[in-house]
């Protein structure tokens, strides 16, 4: 826990200095106190709401038990292994399977699963996936992963609004002697995007080989976590699931990993393949049979 409040703690000076520099760079004086006042703001509203933006960034919607019994039942068998209370549970609708938590605490954990993950898997691959969630939870990871994905949200919308300002005012004859600093302009545009993705790279890639490893324990068998994460992976390979990138690293398997190209290089996931040996690599030692450890 420690660990993910410095890091948390870290980002949000990352952001304040990334908007400083914008500011100041953009409008003198004037700018660097208004990026100053709208990081904190920002800061403050990433800390207490960024698990309600991500879930409606995601589309997710709140199930009942009437609704989906066969969530409840899985979550429910998890939690009493994992020695955690019970989460809100939420489903996107989408055909593409994948699954994702968020929440400031345990105490306020959600887990949400797309409604196409169930078609796919087996019940004891679901149980993996749910599993690895709920890891995700135990080791309190989720508020970084939250707030990591509503500031990337946030300086995207802010880049592409700026843009589309940018270019209507071309075309509607603004005066270019008023116009911004260019290399304000560039700082927004391009570079805060690609810091904000890289910031999510750094944060998301360690945590699920982490989240791996304690699922497979709470299950207590690591094969089918990686049968999950193989299946999930070969979908994602073949269709694009329709969601906001920027929430793309809460997920268990990267939704735009079959976009190709330099996505790739900016992948906010481990490769797969490297996740299903380390798994398959547990099973053969027999480090994840069993119940979790108190």
């Amino acid at each position: 826990m420690g660990g993910n409040v410095i890091k948390l703690f870290v980002l949000m000076a990352a952001l304040t200095a990334l908007f400083m520099v914008i500011g100041n760079a953009l409008g003198g004086s004037i700018g660097l106190i208004l990026a100053v006042i709208f990081a904190v703001v920002m800061n403050f509203g990433a800390y207490w709401f960024s698990d309600s933006i991500v879930l409606r960034m995601s589309g997710a919607r709140e199930v009942s038990r009437e609704e989906a019994p066969w969530f409840y039942q899985t979550v429910e068998r998890q939690i009493a292994r994992a020695g955690l209370p019970m989460p809100r549970l939420y489903i996107i609708d989408s055909e593409m399977p994948n699954a994702f938590a968020t929440g400031r605490s345990p105490s306020k954990g959600v887990v949400a699963v797309t409604s196409g993950i169930s078609r796919l898997l087996t019940k004891e691959e679901l149980a993996g996936v749910i599993a690895h969630e709920l890891a995700h939870i135990k080791n309190r990871d989720t508020l970084l992963s939250a707030v990591t994905a509503t500031i990337a949200g946030a300086i995207s919308a802010i880049a592409d609004m700026w843009m589309w300002s940018q270019i209507f005012s071309m075309f509607g004859g603004g005066n270019d002697e008023e116009g911004g600093n260019p290399i304000g302009e560039l700082l927004l545009m391009i570079v805060a995007p690609i810091v904000a993705t890289l910031i999510q790279l750094g944060i998301s890639r360690a945590r699920e080989f982490s989240a791996d490893e304690l699922g497979a324990r709470i299950l207590g068998d690591p094969l089918p976590l990686a049968s999950a994460l193989e299946k999930i992976e070969w979908a994602a390979q073949r269709g694009v699931m329709q969601m906001n990138p920027a929430a793309s690293s809460l997920y268990i398997i990267n939704p735009l990993s079959g976009v190709g190209g330099m996505m790739k290089w900016f992948s906010t996931h481990p490769p797969t393949e490297e996740r299903v040996a380390r798994l398959r690599a547990m099973a053969r030692q027999g480090s994840g049979r069993g119940a979790l450890a108190a």
